[in-house]
């Protein structure tokens, strides 16, 4: 009888590449399956031909790649009502005011000198402030009234909106300084109303300042809240903590200036046990969620965080939100790199789904952390990047798809601002509370 184990032995290897192989082209077509090529929800706003280069209320030759910002400063025209509601996008599910996403316009308005039209969206969000409790993930505009699509509240609202209204009080204070005007600034000096209406938005800041120290708990953490990953979440997130930290220092500012003595005493304290229970809990890596585990390889190599995942929300933690500090700058450079897609921009997180999709929010966050922290060789390079990505009329898309193709809707007022802010870091240093 013939003994073919020779041959089979021989043929093996090729089965088992060819098996591997299969198993490979079925798993990328089922992650193809879920997670689909995203396709452009609107080329821009409604009657835009093509991309703008007209002028706009202000001089902007001197910002890093002025078109660009013309185009994007013309977007957020677009998206803002008469009323100062100001829309997360033009369609359907984005028609709605973020207070998120409109604290970033109004400051990026603030960056760039357009006091008044920054004042419109302050006022909006002071009109539809809750009386207590936390900021609704949305509102409709222009009545301000949260939609009945069963999102909860989300906790971040309160910081954001605090670090916006201190930016622009700063921003026009510093202003007003620098053409020698009689200007009150968040630092000190005596308050002129017509440059800095902080006593306008008092009511907002006291509010939004109280629930964030109502939230805090034994551990002098929040309690879980969803955050800008639109989901409900079981345990408390960097997404949440990192814009309370930055909004209670904002919130501190503003009392120090309108000499509210118990709020400073009581924000002074909420804000030193959070800093220190964030750094406590959530440092070296500062994830998105505390690492469940860490893991001790050897004497003398660095521990492993076991779960948790890396988000861009890190970025929230350095300037121009928070002073830099070196820790922090690291865990910046190694969450980037982490996110970083083969497209060229950057994915919210490593617990995000994995299909290859840039999100552009995220990477301008990015490129606003390198502006704000010296590193402009990255921060320019994200910025033509995005820059490259836009659509025929000229505006900055949601996404980015595999095939290096704009995707999602477009304009997205959060990207947009967040362009406008890395633009005048770069031209200007942005304050930091």
């Amino acid at each position: 009888m013939r003994d073919n184990s020779a041959r089979r032995v021989r043929y093996f290897p090729y089965a088992v590449i060819a098996l591997l192989l299969a198993v490979l082209a079925t798993g990328t077509a089922v992650n193809l399956d879920r997670n689909p090529q995203p396709q452009l929800v609107a080329e821009g706003i409604t009657g835009r031909s093509g991309p703008v280069v007209v002028g706009t209320p202000i001089d902007s030759a001197d910002l890093s790649r002025p078109e660009l910002i013309r185009a994007a400063l013309a977007d957020l025209d677009a998206l803002t009502l008469p009323d100062g509601a100001t829309l997360a996008g033009w369609d359907g599910p984005w028609r709605y005011v973020w207070p998120r996403d409109a604290s970033f316009v109004a400051a990026a308005r603030c960056s760039v000198g357009q006091y008044a039209e920054a004042d419109k969206v302050l006022g909006f969000l002071a009109k539809i402030r809750p009386s207590s409790g936390r900021w609704g993930a949305r509102y409709s505009a222009p009545e301000g009234t949260e939609p009945r699509d069963g999102r909860e509240p989300q906790l971040d609202g309160s910081g954001w909106v605090l670090w916006a209204t201190w930016f622009c009080a700063e921003t026009r204070a510093k202003a007003g300084a620098n053409t020698g005007a009689k200007a009150g600034a968040t630092s000190g000096g005596n308050a002129d109303p017509a440059l800095t209406p902080l006593a306008d938005y008092w009511p907002m800041v006291r509010e939004s300042g109280d629930q964030i120290v109502a939230e805090l708990g034994d551990d002098d953490l929040p309690a879980a809240s969803p955050d800008y990953w639109e989901r409900p979440e079981r345990n408390v997130t960097l997404g949440t903590i990192a814009p309370l930290i930055t909004g209670l220092r904002s919130g501190l500012a503003i009392a120090k200036t309108l000499d509210r003595s118990t709020e400073v005493t009581a924000w002074q304290d909420a804000a030193d046990r959070l800093s220190k229970a964030t750094d406590r809990t959530f440092g070296p890596d500062y994830p998105r969620t505390p690492a469940e585990a860490v893991s001790f390889v050897e004497p003398g190599i660095e521990p492993i965080a076991i779960e948790g995942g890396a988000d861009a929300i890190v970025t929230i933690l350095g300037p121009p939100f928070a002073p830099a500090r070196e820790v922090v700058t690291k865990a910046i450079e190694r969450t980037h790199k982490a996110l970083s897609q083969p497209n060229g921009g950057v994915t919210p997180g490593e617990q995000w789904r994995t299909d290859g999709v840039a999100w552009t929010p995220q990477t301008a966050l990015f490129a606003l952390s390198a502006a704000a922290r010296g590193d402009r060789g990255t921060a320019e390079e994200l910025l033509a990047w995005l820059d490259a990505h836009r659509t025929a009329t000229g505006s900055l898309p949601e996404k980015v798809n595999r095939d290096v193709k704009p995707a999602g809707e477009a304009p997205l007022a959060w990207t947009t601002a967040l362009v406008v802010l890395t633009a005048s870091a770069l031209d200007h240093p942005l304050p930091i509370p």
